[in-house]
């Protein structure tokens, strides 16, 4: 799982920084930019509804402040 949420980590800054590549280019169109931030918004749902699966199906465990304070 921890191999899981790095990689996802990895995929998020790699699209933020070809988006940024392609912005201080000045490509001729939106669409690559627009690309790499849609595939930074995909990777970003798919780990939230990954740890969210983990947490249900009992992966990993909440911790910090106890519920009820």
């Amino acid at each position: 799982m921890t191999y899981l949420i790095a990689l996802a980590f990895v995929a998020i800054l790699a699209s933020l920084a070809f988006a940024l590549f392609i912005m201080m280019k000045g490509s001729k169109g939106p669409g690559n930019m627009a690309r790499a931030l849609t595939i930074r918004i995909s990777v970003s749902v798919v780990l939230f509804l990954c740890i969210l699966l983990a947490w249900k199906l009992g992966y990993i465990h909440p911790t910090g402040i106890p519920a009820g304070r």
